[in-house]
């Protein structure tokens, strides 16, 4: 984030510079907004809809832009011209993935995260919305889409019910994934506000471990939010902040099946193997012979 800033052509989906602009309501009296519906893998929360963005200090919209309009340059004040922003970023393939790893199975509706909780955890750390310095607010979640869409849907909408700006791209080969919209979603943030805190949901050190820690130079408050089985980069870093996703009030409904070395009893515990041990064999031979 020092130097001379380098100036790209905006992008379109692949690359999102925010949540899609909000159509204005039509002069007439208010419509009461239903609830968004239940479902398996999002919990639902009695006051997860109908909140006005300006009132919680939500960022605004941002507009579409031609390929012809460059990103602006940094102010010369050190952006404390711009509005303050704290960001949260949710990696949806990667948190599904090393929540299987971590209880060992394929997640249920029980032990998937409750976005609701969560939502409330990282609106709580912006601090007073009525504070002069109070930063606005946006939390992100990116998710690939399989051909079968299935309740992706109903998730889709219940995490917009929440207040979550998501991008959805299509996964149509095994490599798609979304790490670059999420790394170039941050670069877009921190030209357009002062990056106060971001918040990172993903294990994904190889991806964002030297941007974030590149942020975090800059005086932006960067904390990882993954499980500590995976999150070593974050562990071991002196310049981010890390918090094991459990750790999060709220953020499951039951303690999950699990044995954190952070966080052993004094006698020890077992930990038990994630797969069989005849078909972890079974597989290694199969490959060597091959």
């Amino acid at each position: 984030m020092t130097g001379p800033v380098r100036r790209r052509a905006v992008r379109r989906a692949t690359a999102p510079a925010g949540p899609p602009p909000v159509v204005a309501p039509p002069a007439v009296p208010p419509v009461v907004v239903p609830p968004v519906p239940d479902t398996p893998d999002t919990p639902d929360t009695p006051d997860g809809t109908g909140t006005d963005a300006a009132a919680t200090g939500q960022t605004a919209p941002v507009t579409a832009t031609s390929e012809e309009t460059p990103l602006a340059e940094p102010r010369a004040d050190g952006g404390r011209g711009r509005p303050a922003l704290d960001l949260l970023i949710w990696d949806a393939p990667n948190i599904d993935m090393t929540l299987s790893t971590v209880i060992g199975a394929r997640p249920t509706a029980a032990s998937r995260p409750r976005f609701d909780a969560i939502a409330a955890w990282f609106v709580d750390g912006a601090g007073d919305p009525a504070a002069p310095d109070a930063p606005e607010v946006e939390a992100c979640v990116f998710a690939n889409i399989p051909p079968v869409v299935g309740s992706l849907q109903r998730w889709v909408e219940a995490l917009r019910g929440f207040g979550y700006a998501v991008f959805a791209r299509p996964k149509s080969q095994p490599d798609d994934d979304i790490d670059q919209a999420m790394l170039d979603h941050i670069e877009v943030r921190a030209h357009s506000h002062r990056l106060r805190r971001l918040v990172v949901f993903s294990g994904d050190g190889r991806n964002f471990a030297e941007p974030l820690e590149e942020l975090a130079r800059t005086g932006t408050q960067v904390v990882v939010v993954a499980f500590s089985e995976v999150a070593g980069y974050a562990i071991g870093s002196d310049l981010l902040e890390f918090i094991d996703i459990e750790d999060v009030p709220g953020a499951f409904a039951a303690p999950l099946d699990r044995v954190r070395l952070d966080a052993l009893p004094p006698d020890g515990a077992w930990l038990r193997p994630t797969r069989s041990l005849r078909d972890f064999v079974s597989n290694w031979t199969a490959r060597r012979s091959s």
